[in-house]
């Protein structure tokens, strides 16, 4: 704690102390009041500015902090200064000592409650920003609230002071003339409860009621405007509940929701059931991976006490094994198994004519019109293909083309440093293509540490990767049957041949031939929605790769669940989309896994935060594998063991990340994972031992000389 807050605490403690210790309370009792208003009126009549200034002081440092009498001074004021003086008196003086009582408790508070609960105070935050200013308004006028807590509440958050005392002025405007003017009756106020009766509670309820109410108007409002140009479209009854436009992981989950929920739904998939995971993603450079790395351990038997071993490996056969794979995964996304759950599945093109209207175009030509209450549009993302010169004319495979390939390339150039530019080249280099991998940015996975990115680009070389950061890609050249990628780095240029190309620089959504421009629906790199992820229309929704701001296939599933909810539910209930706890893994070798802030986000943001780290190189599982490198690195708030992050470089990162994506979901800190029993020998013994490092960082040192001592007296 800083001096000056020290000092601020020393202060009001003693203000506050002397208030009760003098017994100053029988002042602001409405027994004295009365006994005084003669007296008071005398004094005012004789010297009116002195008797306002000390009125307004007096009530500004009872408001300031926060002590009983705030009532009584409102009558007080009424019975002195009559209804338009005292009001005018009031309405300042408590809104001034309101904001002061804001304000000391921010200097005071925040930053201790910012460390200790900074993640959940960041939601807080973007709403009070938000609606902030209108949620202070409607609490104003509920005098069942009292106001020195929304005083201490509202000084936590991040609203404006000015925001808060112009808010507080207004909204406590109509208590304050309710106070004062039972105060100009002062002589007939035998107690507080005369003044609110119950029905005076229920009008001040249903005026703090009335901004919700109104706010409920506006947005039925608002849907009526953009439903306007449709409004003779709008059917007197419906095919649907919900149209899924899409069948990858978003629109699989939207529909199996849907189906569950006992809504009638259809599914449309132009292309392929499961999306691009299933059949180009997720699944198939999965498989590559385990091939790939087979071959690796096995070219490095010795390692394992294997003399030699024969390792020879026909490039057909291991793509024709990814293809298998997909296949076996297949019937779970498959057309037979979501119409089994109640799914009606339709294989064709799907637009969407107006907000209640979707046209389907089957492969033969047939269409068919739907009309629905609710859409999802979950139709994914595309490999992005940059406008290089001469890179259609060399050729150029992407993440959903490669897998066609029966011959592997010699030599293979990968243009990308992302997650998936290093799990393919990684990949194609254990299986004996010469790679090289070209990334414009100054190191690979960027969004890493930058310890994380060296320590994956060494594991890439020593893979036979050559990893060129910091090149910009000029141009493609095809001349006498040989290909090439000219670079430029430091002004220089670089000519590289290759035989195949893959480029994995990023994905963009597929936003085009879904009516989408003809709705007018905002889209640029995604669809914009709201945190209901509803786009401008409530009852037209996204989720997945099409709506960000991830792109990940466990995202758009969660995302799937708020979208099928809110389209079918929206009318009753909206759950905001909750994107606290997001994990993700790049499937290198080795793995890396991380959940919540890395310390390069940590700084960016200007979040406070602890490290503690765990070296894998020290785990008897990792040791026994032959797998001991890498580290488990976690960030916590200062002092405390609440976990703001993790990072896990090594064998299973994405498994072990599991343990604390759980735990920082759940509120659970390090010294419950510490006690939790972990099976001997695992890997995941690796995130006790390093909730064991924080504990150790944070042992009681005076208590354990203290202990120590009482060891000693004992041995005698």
């Amino acid at each position: 704690m800083k001096k000056n807050q020290l000092l601020m605490w020393a202060i009001l403690a003693a203000l506050v102390v002397a208030f009760f210790a003098f017994d100053l309370g029988r002042y602001f009792s409405l027994e004295y009041v009365k006994a005084r208003q003669a007296d008071f009126a005398a004094l005012y009549a004789a010297k009116p500015a002195l008797v306002i200034g000390t009125y307004f002081a007096v009530y500004v440092a009872v408001t300031a902090l926060s002590l009983p009498g705030a009532a009584i001074l409102t009558l007080a004021g009424g019975g002195i200064f009559g209804l338009v003086v005292g009001t005018v008196v009031v309405s300042f003086a408590s809104s001034i000592g309101a904001t002061l009582a804001f304000l000391v408790a921010r200097f005071l508070l925040r930053d201790s409650v910012q460390s200790r609960f900074g993640a959940r105070l960041a939601e807080i935050d973007k709403g009070v920003q938000r609606d902030g200013a209108f949620y202070l308004f409607t609490l104003r006028l509920v005098p069942l609230i009292p106001f020195f807590v929304i005083n201490l509440l509202m000084g936590l958050t991040k609203m404006k002071a000015a925001t808060f005392y112009w808010v507080s002025q207004l909204g406590m405007l109509a208590g304050t003339i309710v106070y004062v003017n039972a105060g100009t009756q002062l002589a007939k106020i035998e107690s507080l409860k005369g003044i609110l009766s119950p029905a005076l509670l229920g009008s001040f309820v249903l005026l703090g009621v009335f901004p919700l109410v109104a706010k409920k108007i506006i947005e039925w409002v608002q849907a009526r405007k953009v439903y306007a140009r449709w409004a003779d479209r709008r059917p007197a009854r419906y095919d649907r509940n919900l149209v899924v436009i899409g069948a990858g992981a978003a629109g699989l989950v939207s529909s199996y929701i849907a189906a569950a929920v006992k809504a009638k739904v259809t599914l449309v998939e132009a292309h392929k059931m499961g999306g691009d995971c299933l059949n180009y993603g997720c699944v198939p450079s999965k498989a590559l991976i385990k091939t790939a790395k087979l071959m690796h351990q096995m070219r490095r038997s010795a390692k394992y006490g294997i003399a030699q071993a024969d390792a020879r490996m026909d490039f057909a056969q291991v793509m024709d094994r990814v293809a298998q794979v997909v296949r076996e995964i297949e019937p779970h996304d498959s057309v037979e198994r979501y119409t089994g759950l109640g799914v009606d599945v339709v294989q064709g093109s799907a637009k969407i004519v107006d907000p209640w209207h979707v046209q389907i175009t089957r492969a033969d030509g047939s269409t068919q019109l739907l009309a629905t209450r609710a859409i999802v549009v979950a139709t994914g993302a595309a490999p992005f293909v940059p406008p290089l010169p001469g890179l259609a004319e060399a050729g150029v495979l992407t993440s959903d083309t490669l897998w066609q390939l029966r011959e592997r390339p010699g030599r293979l150039v990968v243009l990308g440093g992302g997650p998936i530019g290093c799990e393919l080249a990684q990949a194609f280099a254990r299986l004996g293509s010469q790679v090289t991998q070209i990334e414009m940015l100054p190191r690979v996975l960027v969004r890493e540490d930058e310890e994380v990115s060296a320590f994956s680009q060494r594991a890439l070389e020593a893979d036979g990767v050559r990893v060129l950061t910091g090149h910009k890609a000029l141009r493609c050249e095809s001349a006498g049957g040989v290909k090439a990628i000219v670079v430029e780095a430091s002004g220089r240029e670089t000519r590289i041949e290759f035989d195949a190309l893959i480029c994995a620089v990023g994905r963009v959504a597929r936003l085009k031939g879904y009516g989408l421009e003809e709705l007018g629906i905002p889209a640029q790199r995604t669809i914009e929605t709201n945190e209901y992820l509803q786009t401008i229309y409530p009852n037209i929704l996204a989720c997945g790769d099409v709506a960000g701001p991830y792109q990940f296939t466990h995202t758009a599933a969660h995302q799937a669940w708020y979208a099928s909810v809110n389209g079918l539910f929206g009318w009753l209930k909206r759950f905001k989309a909750d994107y606290s706890v997001i994990p993700w893994a790049t499937f290198i070798d080795p793995e890396v896994a991380r959940v919540g802030f890395n310390e390069q986000e940590a700084k960016d943001k200007g979040v406070p935060y602890e490290v503690t780290r765990y070296g894998i190189d020290d785990l008897d599982r990792a040791i026994a594998d032959s797998a001991a490198h890498g580290w488990v690195k976690v960030l916590t708030v200062p002092g405390k063991d609440r976990i703001l992050g993790v990072t896990i470089v090594g064998e299973h990162a994405g498994d072990l990340l599991a343990e604390y994506v759980l735990a920082m979901r759940h509120g659970i800190g390090l010294n419950k994972i510490l006690g939790t029993i972990h099976t001997y020998p695992t890997l995941a013994e690796a995130n006790k031992y390093a909730a064991g490092e924080w504990k150790r960082a944070h042992q009681p040192v005076a208590l354990l000389r203290w202990v120590e001592r009482v060891h000693a007296w004992r041995r005698g």
